[in-house]
């Protein structure tokens, strides 16, 4: 495996909302971690264009009606 097999990765984050509220945040993942998030992310806005899609595909004619069972 090449170098970056086990490197760690960390983000923190602060926040300040006003003058009494504060949102901290820490993570740290290793790289194949944030290879399957890459992953799960761009399934996740494929299936969302595909259902965007669907969604506004016109509708076809409506179906004709069928007069031979009628009798």
């Amino acid at each position: 495996m090449g170098p970056l097999h086990n490197a760690r990765h960390h983000a923190r984050l602060k926040v300040r909302i006003g003058r009494r509220s504060i949102v901290r945040a820490e993570l740290a993942i290793d790289t194949s971690g944030l290879l399957a998030i890459g992953a799960m992310v761009t399934s996740i806005l494929l299936s969302t264009a595909v259902i965007v899609r669907v969604a506004r595909a016109s509708p076809g004619p409506p179906p004709e009606p069928d007069v031979s069972s009628s009798r």
